[in-house]
């Protein structure tokens, strides 16, 4: 293998330039702030951890960790999500609080992938995990939440998908009972969004033409409450009745959280069935072809750690979010120039640490003399010096002081 050239990246890592930087921050900030007004509170995890628990328990397959040994040779992993770990501390270090948990989070994640093109190995996730309710009501909340935390984030165009893992589980349970096989490659096609695949495969069953098209029949399964009602006339199985029934209850309190214009319920959509055992959603911006939030029930997880309790959550992608909204930040800073001669420097610091104490930003110049060319721009208003925008400039040079065009 060559050697890496002197300012080559690893493939799938990114640098952020103080902009995009800026946005980030802010998304960050506002989607935080909105999480702390539904009662969430912040949680910070480290970046690694031990892969025989929380790299063992995570969602991520084995293949897509990152893996290392620390110096007595035990296997770590860089976190590849914060539910795990987040299951871990409740498991411990809040052993004793009482349940319902809401906790949120920003953090990097870091998952392998092959080298494709817009891939990133390390990305941002701001997200919440509501701990210790199984209700209807606590998967209404963490969906209503997430429509709230992405108009915070400024995305404005956006439509959720909802289905329900028990659903298909005990649909295709009643459908083709003892074939595991059959259902799980099913349910893989689902997962992959691959509908001719998921038809061709049920033409190669064995089925008889009314199973056959019962099964195709959920394809058509998309809308608001009335697929509910259409589901519940499909099958008969107590499984996929019981999952209808509670996703009808999240759609009813979706209505009153007045956001259920934002859902499309898609029975097709299962999320990753190997970890969620109840209600899935997504979250897809108008502009771009993926998801940007992601969330659903994982009733299993916390048992994994000795503490069993239901949980729900979702992660906003807030790389995605960055990507979607553009780098350039919506805030005007406005930022002082203060330039200063040797005579003037003392009033010059001093007047800089007055503007930053006071919240403003100011960056100090020491020159013999400031250039022509930047007063006059400096008169214009807001101007460029130097790769930065500025609002004013003050000039303390042989005594004198200027601010804004004028001695003072």
């Amino acid at each position: 293998m060559s050697k890496p050239k002197m300012f080559e990246k690893p493939t799938g890592a990114k640098d952020y330039l103080p902009e995009a930087v800026r946005k980030l921050r802010h998304i960050e900030r506002e989607v935080l702030d909105c999480m702390r007004g539904w009662g969430y509170e912040q949680i910070i995890t480290p970046t690694m951890e031990y892969y025989d628990t929380v790299g063992a328990a995570s969602s991520t397959s084995d293949h897509k960790l990152y893996k290392l040994l620390n110096n007595r040779g035990t296997t770590l992993v860089l976190r590849s999500d914060m539910t795990s770990p987040i299951a871990r501390v409740v498991s411990s270090l809040l052993k004793e609080s009482d349940f319902p948990l809401r906790l949120s989070y920003h953090s990097n994640v870091f998952r392998s992938i092959e080298e494709e093109a817009g891939r990133e190995v390390e990305f941002f996730q701001t997200g919440v995990e509501l701990v210790g309710d199984s209700s209807a009501e606590a998967d209404a909340e963490v969906v209503a939440l997430a429509i709230a935390s992405l108009k915070a984030a400024g995305v404005e165009r956006f439509k959720f998908a909802i289905g329900h893992v028990g659903f298909l589980n005990g649909l295709l349970g009643e459908a083709l009972p003892g074939r595991t096989e059959e259902q799980e490659l099913l349910k893989s096609c689902l997962l992959g969004r691959d509908y001719v695949g998921y038809r061709d495969q049920l033409r190669k069953l064995s089925l008889e033409e009314p199973v056959r098209a019962e099964l195709e029949g959920i394809l058509r399964l998309r809308g608001g409450g009335e697929v509910c009602e259409q589901a519940l006339e499909l099958c008969t199985d107590e499984t996929a009745r019981a999952s209808i029934s509670h996703l009808c209850e999240i759609w009813d309190a979706l209505k009153a959280y007045g956001v259920s214009e934002h859902v499309l319920i898609d029975l097709t959509m299962i999320g990753d069935f190997s970890y969620y055992t109840g209600m899935t959603f997504e979250g897809y911006a108008a502009d771009l072809g993926f998801p940007v939030v992601s969330g659903g029930r994982y009733d299993n997880l916390l048992a994994q750690f000795g503490r069993p309790a239901g949980a729900t959550g979702f992660a906003l992608k807030t790389t995605r979010v960055l990507e979607l909204l553009g780098a350039e930040s919506d805030e005007e800073e406005e930022r002082t120039l203060i330039v200063y001669d040797a005579a003037g420097r003392d009033d010059a610091l001093a007047e800089a640490q007055r503007l930053r104490g006071a919240g403003a930003l100011a960056v100090t110049l020491r020159a013999d003399s400031p250039s022509d060319e930047l007063h006059k721009a400096a008169e214009a208003g807001s101007f460029h010096y130097k790769g930065l925008r500025y609002t004013a400039l003050q000039t303390y040079m042989a005594g004198q002081v200027t601010k804004g065009g004028s001695a003072t």
